[in-house]
């Protein structure tokens, strides 16, 4: 990842927790307590009839094993060079094998089975997986984790080609976004169930993105690239920059006088975010500058550590971890509000952790929901930068950079650059949600 993931709790959250009091309140006399978030919109819906496709895309992660791998087979190593290698790095050579291995089995057993069925299988590493797979699939499987999902849904431009995740090593990833784990042996279970229409499609809300501005380079990065080419993310840019450049024709309309910028209207880029988009300095350690406007409503300055922008699915993701608060937080804030009201409010572990979680849970909203959900990391609050909401939902947001060497990273795979008197416009449009499925346990 081209930012840095730890998560600290600001001021404004504690501010946030200390309104929350009434929420505690009512939690220690016993009512009923909403959840911040709302959704009225539940777009899963029952399949008339079955569903068979003729032509299924099967994309399958990089694994650990296979990046090492890559990543150094341009110096000739050898597998004995890549042991002695890993173990100086304090990884397991064999460990990685063998979860390279359970990885292979289980997508061979996912393309058997599709074959049985007398569909069609193309089996596409993530490095091969383009718009012409897509085109070609009636549905496409992601054999791997949730970034491999990530991966597959950004390229999937279409609302009616459905995409279903395979956890493909249940025991060291997540897999929120895949079928239940069980699946993963028992996936001829799974295609009949689809055959026989036995499952639910739920429309993910997307995120698409408009740019705009001066300065700007529309070609993306891709980050899983960039990692094995050994690049700095800054450096890389700097090479794609250099390439547009050079293959231009005829060059871009300058501005008259000695500004040498091209100005580029609104663009919609092809790329979906499932996730979150992520706008900030590549050097973590830098403050990123920009503007902001939500809604439409008016430009505020912000200094912050970057800023997220996520759908309902992602709101299980990073958006949470950024805005989660802590048991310990959670008690400290808690204890000042009781000497502060002269309230009897209980201070066992309990009740501490009834509220932390409760707080946290609201954070997380339905990924059929049509709304954004912003968050403004660690923001600088002086007199010369303001942040008026540290986070909210919107329909639209707009943010002008007024960065250095920023980047906007699309479900932390793909990055643009994003630098001074760039615009993006982030929204959401009907005709971007993506067609998964839902099986019961």
């Amino acid at each position: 990842m081209v930012v840095r993931s730890r998560v600290r709790m600001t001021g404004r959250s504690v501010v946030n927790l200390l309104c929350f009091g009434n929420r505690a309140v009512s939690l220690l006399y016993g009512n009923s307590l909403r959840s911040l978030h709302t959704s009225i919109c539940n777009s899963s819906s029952q399949p008339r009839a079955g569903f068979k496709p003729e032509k299924v895309a099967v994309v399958t992660k990089t694994t650990r094993y296979e990046f090492e791998q890559q990543r150094y087979r341009y110096a000739g190593l050898s597998e004995e060079d890549l042991k002695q290698l890993l173990a100086m790095k304090g990884s397991s050579y064999s460990g990685l094998l063998e979860r390279h291995n359970i990885h292979t089995n289980n997508v061979e057993h996912i393309v058997k089975s599709l074959r049985k069925e007398g569909i069609e299988v193309r089996v596409v590493k993530r490095g091969e997986y383009d718009e012409e797979v897509v085109r070609w699939a009636d549905a496409i499987i992601s054999a791997g984790g949730d970034g491999t999902m990530l991966l597959v849904a950004s390229k999937v431009l279409s609302k009616d080609k459905p995409v279903v995740g395979v956890n493909t090593d249940p025991e060291r990833s997540e897999g929120h976004l895949c079928l239940p784990v069980r699946y993963t042996r028992a996936f001829p279970e799974a295609l009949e169930k689809l055959c026989r229409g036995e499952f639910r499609w739920l429309w993910r809300q997307r995120i698409r993105l408009h740019l705009e501005g001066t300065g700007i380079n529309p070609t993306p990065v891709d980050l899983h690239e960039q990692q094995l080419s050994l690049e700095q993310h800054n450096q890389a840019h700097r090479i794609t920059t250099m390439d547009t450049q050079r293959s231009t024709t005829p060059p871009p309309v300058m501005w008259t006088g000695t500004l040498n910028e091209s100005f580029s209207k609104p663009s919609l880029l092809p790329i979906r975010s499932l996730n979150e988009i992520f706008i900030g300095e590549s050097l973590s350690s830098r403050a990123s500058y920009y503007e902001i406007s939500v809604d439409d409503g008016p430009w505020e300055k912000q200094k912050s550590s970057g800023l997220s922008i996520c759908t309902g699915t992602g709101s299980k993701a990073w958006s949470y971890n950024i805005n989660k608060l802590a048991e310990q937080a959670v008690e400290e804030v808690l204890r000042i509000g009781k000497s502060q009201t002269g309230l009897n409010i209980p201070l066992s572990r309990d009740f501490i952790e009834k509220v932390t979680d409760e707080y946290n849970e609201s954070l997380v909203f339905s990924p059929d929901d049509r709304r954004l959900f912003y968050s403004v990391r660690e923001p600088i609050v002086n007199r010369v930068f303001s942040s008026s909401r540290q986070r909210g939902f919107a329909s639209k947001v707009c943010v002008r950079s007024r960065c250095w060497d920023a980047c906007m990273v699309v479900d932390g795979g793909t990055s643009f650059e994003f630098n001074d008197g760039a615009i993006a416009t982030v929204s959401m449009s009907e005709e971007d949600q993506l067609r998964t499925v839902l099986l019961e346990n």
